[in-house]
């Protein structure tokens, strides 16, 4: 019997924690170094959230961001079968109080009526980039360019049309949902930074063990990119050595 109770006490601590973590407010900080990020920007300050899917962005969280951010990028699914949108509504309301919005798609984001999704988005002046670029161009001429693609994993991506519609001459940044890009990334695209989710962060680790890897920032061959945890969860609203998280990414000159 004590056993018994020992059990059921451990399993509720746990379903406790898998709680606590599914429905965390971490924003991770951490600024990024690069020998040809333009100097004269000085520094800019990314707020990149990916996989909201049910959640309603936190109010706690906004406050750590708002002020500290000179532009907001969603990572894609921002919604999934089942979810209003009224939801999606508010959470962009919320997101355009820390910045100017851009956004990804998602696998998710096609499950619900994409032509309605994308109706929302534009109304509320949130800029898509659907294998599209924006540019930003300093006061001395440098230029930084924010490249998106459409989803990966429905085939919906053309790196091709991004790269085309941005500032050859620029620092480059792309968002992707789906990380599985940087396999496509080539040394003459010259992109510095990818800025990804979609796999969780594995969002249930069993025994150290999971289909996909923690978030993490990685160099890799041609690149470096970011994938994050995720802010919400799909199947089930809980999460074991995944920990929600979105992200406050500060981009400066690395001195050569």
């Amino acid at each position: 019997m004590a056993i018994l109770a020992l059990l059921l006490a451990a399993g509720l601590w746990l379903l406790i924690h898998m709680l606590i973590e599914a429905f965390s407010n971490k924003v991770v900080e951490q600024d990024l170094f690069f020998s040809d990020f333009p100097k004269s920007f000085g520094k800019v300050t990314l707020f990149f959230i990916s996989d909201i899917h049910r959640r309603t962005v936190s109010d706690n969280m906004l406050k750590k961001v708002k002020g500290r951010a000179d532009i907001v990028i969603i990572g894609g699914d921002i919604i999934e079968k089942g979810v209003p949108f009224n939801r999606v509504k508010e959470n962009v309301k919320k997101l355009k109080e820390i910045g100017p919005v851009y956004f990804v798609w998602g696998n998710n984001d096609y499950e619900v009526d994409y032509h309605e999704l994308d109706a929302i988005l534009l109304e509320n002046k949130v800029k898509i980039l659907d294998n599209t670029a924006v540019t930003f161009e300093s006061a001395e001429g440098e230029k930084l360019s924010l490249l998106g693609v459409d989803d990966l994993s429905l085939k919906r991506d053309r790196l091709d049309l991004s790269l085309q519609d941005a500032e050859d001459e620029s620092f480059k940044i792309l968002a992707s949902h789906n990380p599985k890009i940087t396999e496509k990334i080539l040394s003459e695209h010259q992109i510095s930074l990818v800025l990804s989710g979609h796999t969780h962060g594995g969002q249930i680790h069993i025994f150290g063990y999971s289909p996909h890897e923690r978030g993490k920032t990685e160099v890799l061959k041609n690149t470096m990119v970011l994938i994050s945890n995720g802010y919400g969860t799909t199947t089930i609203p809980l999460r074991l050595g995944a920990p929600a998280q979105c992200h406050l990414i500060t981009l400066k000159t690395k001195d050569v």
